[in-house]
């Protein structure tokens, strides 16, 4: 009865775990039976390095919105990443245990909200908040890249303090036995010993921030054009398909699908990024 039972859980666990790779797969067909041709037609230097989207007059270059996705996923990093790991060595390492359990609630909680609400808050608080003291119209690279890294947070802060938590205790206590203080042994010690994990939280971070559509949809500022500074508005890829997919038709339709693509491949890239530098880790 026993060998019966575990021989039906794994073949759940084996139909689970095919579905999800079918479903995958699907995706990938889906995707780029529908892009490629129309990628092929444009000319893919035309494509990937046109300056100009006006799909009414046929011109479907998607440069500027490659731009502003790697523009706002730097700056999202860059205000994100370090908070998140700080945070993330404060909890594992120097949070007191009464203080631990509603700033730990808190961090899960930020990580339910709809990204439509942080979209909200940015529209509403950011934004005036660009405007009054950098000038501009407080739509553009810096607010979304400011909402992003704060949407990040949680991505980060689980999976470094995850990280840091798995480093063994001789580790930090090797540290203090050398006559570390308590910080450096955190800090020297037990933080390079975790820089695998650390390294995963900002790389999942990158793939939030990459695809991310409704809140920098908000914020953002939604203008096809190469930005001149981190004030100026701009329209990442994701939004770009967001914006436009409701009414496009035709070869329009299908170049919009190509910049799905274009956003697949980032994300393969970033997912094959993370899977090297694990094994180099190792």
């Amino acid at each position: 009865m026993r060998h019966w039972k575990e021989g039906m859980m794994k073949l759940l666990f084996l139909g689970t775990a095919c579905i999800s790779i079918a479903a995958v797969i699907l995706i990938c067909i889906f995707l780029f039976a529908g892009g490629v041709p129309a990628i092929r037609e444009i000319g893919l230097s035309r494509f990937l390095l046109g300056t100009t989207w006006k799909p009414m007059s046929g011109q479907y270059g998607i440069f500027p919105m490659i731009l502003g996705s790697l523009y706002v996923t730097a700056g999202a990093l860059l205000i994100g990443v370090p908070i998140g790991i700080l945070a993330a060595v404060f909890l594992a390492r120097f949070c007191p245990k009464r203080l631990y359990r509603p700033v730990k609630a808190a961090i899960n909680l930020m990580a339910g909200i709809p990204s439509v609400v942080y979209g909200f808050f940015g529209l509403v608080v950011l934004v005036p908040f660009i405007r009054e003291t950098f000038g501009g119209r407080g739509m553009g690279i810096l607010t979304a890249s400011l909402l992003l890294g704060l949407m990040i947070l949680p991505t980060v802060i689980g999976v470094s303090e995850a990280a840091l938590r798995a480093v063994p205790q001789s580790y930090y206590e090797g540290g203090l036995a050398l006559g570390a203080s308590h910080e450096r042994s955190v800090f020297f010690t037990v933080l390079p010993a975790a820089k695998s994990g650390v390294f995963a939280g900002a790389v999942l971070g990158i793939g939030r921030a990459v695809g991310e559509t409704m809140a920098v949809k908000m914020v953002a500022g939604n203008q096809p054009v190469i930005p001149e500074s981190i004030l100026s508005g701009v329209r990442t890829l994701t939004t770009n398909i967001v914006l436009e997919m409701g009414y496009a038709a035709d070869l329009h339709r299908e170049a919009l699908i190509g910049t799905a693509v274009v956003l697949f491949v980032f994300i393969f890239i970033i997912n094959l990024s993370l899977s090297f530098f694990k094994r180099r880790a190792r």
